[in-house]
C-alpha cells in the first residue's frame, strides 16, 4: 500500500549516523512546528524570488486510483480514468527574499524537483489547475532545513546526489535517495522539432492547452507530516509559445512512476528555459 501523503512529508536523512538521526527529530519535532505556526499568524512568510532556468517537466497518465484523496473542496483532474502526474526539475537563480532586491544575487542557486499531481475545484471545470505536492526535492541541506523549519507549504527531502543540467545537446538529471526520502529519478531528454501527436488524447483540446494546464499554476497544496493541508500562492509566468518540445532517450529510472503502473518511457516533455518565479503567501487550510 502506498504511502499518505503525510507520511511521504516525512524527513529521512540519506546518511546513517548521529547528524542525520539528530536532525530527524528537530524537523519532526511538533513544539517548534505548533510555535512556528503561532508565529506566521502574526508574521507571515515572507515573498520569496527566484530566476529559475532549466525547467524540464516530465508528464504521464497514471491510474487515477493510484492517486492520492484530494482535499476538501477539490477534485483530481482525471481524463478515461487516468490523471496526469508530473516530475519538474530546475535550477533556482538566486532563491530569497523578495525584499533583499538586489542583494538576492549574493543568495545560493540551488537545485529543486517538484513532483505533483493536479487538482480543480468542486464544480468549476473551467479553473486553473492547482497543484498537490506529491514530493520535493533539493540539492541543499541548508534550504531542506530552512524550509522545513520555516513553511508548511514546503516540506523538501535532500538526497544523497542531486544532478541536473546540460548533457550534450539535451539535459539530464540524477537523484539518488541513498538512505533517505528522496524519490529516485535518473532521465536524459533531447530535442525535438516538433511536439508528438496524440498525447492530449481527448483531455485537451491541443497542445497549447496541454501546456497551460500543465505550466501554468497559481497555486499549490502541500499535506505536511501531521497531516495538517497547506495551501501557497505562486507567480509563474510561462509563455506557452516560448515552451519548448523534449524526448526522453532511453529508459528512464524512476520507481515511483513505475510503481503506479505506468512505463517510465512513455512521458510528456517538455522544457522552459527561464522564468522568473515567485512565492507569493502560504497559510494552513
Amino acid at each position: 500500500m502506498a504511502p499518505s501523503l503525510a507520511q511521504a512529508a516525512r524527513y529521512r536523512h540519506p546518511y546513517p549516523g548521529w547528524p542525520g538521526r539528530a536532525l530527524q527529530r528537530l524537523l519532526d519535532g511538533t513544539r517548534w512546528t505548533a510555535l512556528r505556526r503561532a508565529l506566521t499568524r502574526v508574521l507571515p512568510v515572507p515573498p520569496l524570488c527566484s530566476d529559475v532556468r532549466d525547467v524540464i517537466y516530465t508528464t504521464w497518465w497514471v491510474d487515477a486510483a493510484r492517486a492520492p484523496t484530494a482535499p476538501p473542496g477539490y477534485r483530481l483532474f482525471t481524463h478515461a480514468g487516468r490523471t496526469p502526474y508530473t516530475v519538474l526539475t530546475y535550477r533556482h537563480g538566486h532563491f530569497g527574499p523578495a525584499f533583499a532586491g538586489p542583494l538576492r544575487a549574493l543568495f545560493p542557486s540551488p537545485l529543486q524537483s517538484n513532483w505533483r499531481w493536479y487538482l480543480l475545484p468542486e464544480g468549476d471545470t473551467a479553473a486553473t489547475p492547482v497543484v498537490l505536492f506529491d514530493r520535493n526535492v533539493i540539492d541543499s541541506v541548508t534550504h531542506a532545513v530552512g524550509a522545513r523549519l520555516f513553511s508548511d507549504a514546503m516540506q523538501p527531502h535532500w538526497p544523497a546526489r542531486f544532478d541536473h543540467g546540460r548533457s550534450g545537446d539535451g539535459w539530464r538529471t540524477r537523484i539518488e535517495p541513498g538512505q533517505g526520502s528522496a524519490p529516485a529519478l535518473q532521465a536524459q531528454w533531447a530535442p525535438m522539432a516538433a511536439w508528438p501527436a496524440g498525447w492530449a488524447a481527448g483531455a485537451f483540446a491541443g497542445t497549447p492547452q496541454a501546456l497551460a494546464f500543465l505550466a501554468c499554476q497559481d497555486a499549490a497544496i502541500a499535506v505536511c507530516a501531521d497531516g495538517r493541508t497547506a495551501l501557497t500562492h505562486i507567480d509563474l509566468p510561462i509563455t506557452v509559445s516560448q515552451v519548448q518540445p523534449l524526448r526522453l532517450v532511453g529508459q528512464p529510472h524512476c520507481p515511483r512512476v513505475a510503481g503506479m503502473g505506468a512505463d517510465p518511457a512513455d512521458a510528456f516533455c517538455f522544457r522552459v528555459p527561464q522564468v522568473p518565479f515567485r512565492v507569493v503567501s502560504e497559510r494552513l487550510l
